[in-house]
C-alpha cells in the first residue's frame, strides 16, 4: 500500500486510541472526491472488515476499504501544526487532491 503515516501521526493515533480505550481497533483511513473536486478525509477506529487493505506502521493497524484506496495512493499521513494555526492536528498531503500544495513550495 502506498499510503503512510509519519511517526508523530502514529504517537497521536496511539494515544487518541488509549484514550478512548480503542486500543484494540485498528484505525480507519476514508476518502472520497466532492462534486468540486477536492478529496475529504475521515478518520476512526474500527475492526477489520474482509474487504478491507490492511498495513502495519508505527505499531498502528491501518484499514483503508477498497473505495479508498485510489484516492489516497501516494499520500502520506502527519500530525503537526499547520501554518497559520496554533495547535497540531492530522495533516493529509495528497499528491491526489487538486488543494494539494507540497510542503515548502508556496
Amino acid at each position: 500500500m502506498s499510503f503512510k503515516i509519519t511517526q508523530q501521526a502514529a504517537r497521536q493515533i496511539i494515544q487518541s486510541a488509549q484514550e478512548e480505550g480503542m486500543q484494540n481497533l485498528a484505525l480507519r483511513v476514508a476518502a472520497k472526491r466532492k462534486v468540486d473536486g477536492a478529496i475529504e478525509y475521515a478518520l476512526g477506529f474500527d475492526a477489520p472488515a474482509g474487504i478491507d487493505n490492511i498495513s502495519h506502521q508505527f505499531e498502528v493497524q491501518i484499514l483503508i476499504a477498497p473505495t479508498s484506496i485510489d484516492l489516497l495512493a501516494g499520500s502520506v499521513l502527519d500530525f503537526a501544526v499547520p501554518e497559520n494555526e496554533t495547535d497540531p492536528q492530522f495533516i493529509f498531503l495528497n499528491p491526489n487532491d487538486p488543494a494539494f500544495v507540497p510542503p515548502g513550495t508556496d
